[in-house]
């Protein structure tokens, strides 16, 4: 598969990781009174999981065992999740951005870091 049609799969699969994970931001925040950069965190660790399963198979068609490619992959979702904790921190605690304009500039900028990654490293 060309590198523009794994990053428009990539997308596609990171927006249903992303609906899960703004789902539960928002109902961390909103329904649970938590403050946006745990509650974000918690939602990045369940889009995480849906992202690994579609991606290893409809975007990357990975035959890497799952033993190695699951500790990779945990490595790079780490990855995004300090970036996510940083510009988050920076948009919302430093900045006083609202957090879900926030969110959206921090889930493209993780995208970009975590493709790359990904299919370099992860599935490749």
């Amino acid at each position: 598969m060309s590198t523009g049609r794994q990053l428009a799969t990539y997308a596609s699969v990171g927006v249903g990781a992303t609906l899960a994970h703004y789902a539960i931001l928002i109902a961390l925040v909103e329904g649970a009174g938590w403050r946006a950069v745990p509650a974000t965190l918690c939602g990045y660790v369940v889009g995480g999981l849906i992202a690994y399963l579609l991606n290893r198979r409809h975007t990357f068609a990975s035959d890497r065992p799952h033993a190695e490619a699951t500790w990779r992959f945990a490595l790079v979702a780490f990855a995004g999740f300090c970036v996510t904790y940083a510009l988050m921190s920076l948009f919302v605690d430093r900045w006083a951005a609202p957090y879900l304009p926030a969110q959206m500039v921090t889930t493209v900028l993780a995208m970009f870091v975590t493709f790359a990654l990904n299919r370099r490293w992860t599935f490749g």
